[in-house]
């Protein structure tokens, strides 16, 4: 084990991290990807800084294979992209920049400072960029040129201990961004990680924070949610801590009335872990199909339906309408709804022959505007 030295506003040395070996921290380089490693390779050629940085440090810590391999460096944005022809700059806010390998993205990020909280703007050094991170085991940096994990909070440890420890104070963390709370959630499940009273409770009286939140983001967060499979744990916990609410306003009115559509509706995403587990690369629209099928069930009596030959496409369009409702502020691919609407009305007997049509009707169904009377004829005096 090594230690990472700096110095206070006296000019003296002090400890500012643990650096593990790869003795020490067992990562195995052939669960990096080799264009994340050719990023911090070129940067490095550059005279700058770059590492692997959070939840892939932390995946792999745990022997996990990351999704994304997310990178920071000293360098500012327009300097990254005059490295990588294949990149572009986004965010006007908060600048990082994109470099694409085919259809992997990575996201490379400056150093930020801390003076304006978690949420500033202003570049800085990775003493300050740490303290931005939101929780301890994703606040680690791994450079896979020297093979060293740089720790600045114990994260490390703490992922050892199964602990979920906040980097930022309590009194700012949600505030300053409320989607930590979903993710804390997810984290604490992924991991095993178990979360303190204080924090619990800290999110539970946090939770309406969650109002001001996109639906950009909120369907951002839930996509991950369902590609993970743990989405009937973190759904659990979710409703426990008073957060799921704001993720799936329509199916928590549901659950919190009707013991046995929450029975149901757990089963249905306990079998969407499944399915995600047997088959990673199952498009969107067959995981859908696990969230919207005890809602549309419940719908009407399709027995009576199909029996009564109501029209399928009529059937789809009205299904459609309500599904599109239920998973709202959610906002998924619509090809990829419709996809899994088609599919439980299969299941349920309901054959649409004619997707183009009913959704055609569909849209009439939302868009048509209400006929207005027409205008009396004056009798003529």
């Amino acid at each position: 084990m090594l230690i990472r030295y700096g110095t206070n506003k006296f000019g003296k040395p002090v400890k500012k991290a643990v650096i593990y070996t790869k003795e020490e921290h067992k990562i195995s380089r052939e669960k990096i990807d080799k264009d994340a490693v050719f990023i911090i390779n070129r940067l490095h050629d550059a005279g700058f800084s770059a590492y692997i940085v959070g939840g892939a440090v932390r995946d792999l810590i745990v022997g996990n294979t990351p999704k994304d391999f997310d990178i920071v460096t000293d360098a500012t944005p327009g300097k990254i992209k005059r490295l990588f022809r294949n990149s572009r700059i986004i965010g006007r806010r908060f600048r990082l920049v994109h470099v694409v390998f085919g259809q992997k993205i990575f996201e490379v990020s400056t150093f930020r400072s801390n003076e304006e909280g978690s949420v500033g703007n202003d570049f800085g050094s990775m003493d300050e960029d740490v303290m931005r991170r939101d929780f301890s085991i994703n606040a680690l940096y791994y450079d896979p040129i020297l093979e060293q994990v740089i720790d600045y909070v114990n994260g490390v440890k703490d992922l050892q201990k199964h602990v979920l420890k906040p980097v930022i104070p309590m009194d700012r963390i949600f505030v300053e961004d409320p989607v930590r709370m979903i993710r804390a959630i997810k984290y604490s499940v992924t991991t095993e990680a178990k979360m303190s009273h204080a924090l619990r409770s800290k999110i539970r009286h946090s939770s309406n924070l969650l109002s001001t939140i996109s639906p950009s983001r909120l369907t951002e967060e839930l996509l991950k949610i369902i590609n993970g499979g743990h989405s009937a744990e973190i759904v659990r916990e979710a409703l426990d801590a008073e957060v799921f609410m704001y993720l799936q306003p329509a199916a928590s009115h549901i659950i919190y009335s009707n013991k046995t559509f929450e029975e149901d509706y757990m089963k249905s995403l306990a079998k969407l872990d499944e399915l995600v587990k047997e088959d990673k690369e199952a498009r969107q629209g067959k995981k859908l199909y696990y969230l919207i099928y005890d809602f549309t069930k419940s719908l009407t009596d399709w027995e009576k339906e199909v029996k009564n030959k109501t029209s399928s496409s009529e059937l789809y369009a009205r299904t459609w309408r309500e599904c599109r409702n239920f998973v709202l502020p959610m906002n998924p691919q619509r090809k990829e709804l419709e996809y899994a609407v088609r599919m439980v009305l299969k299941d349920l007997g309901v054959n649409v022959s004619s997707p183009k049509k009913a959704r055609k009707k569909a849209e009439d169904g939302e868009t048509k505007a209400p006929e207005k009377p027409a205008p009396k004829k004056k009798s003529a005096k």
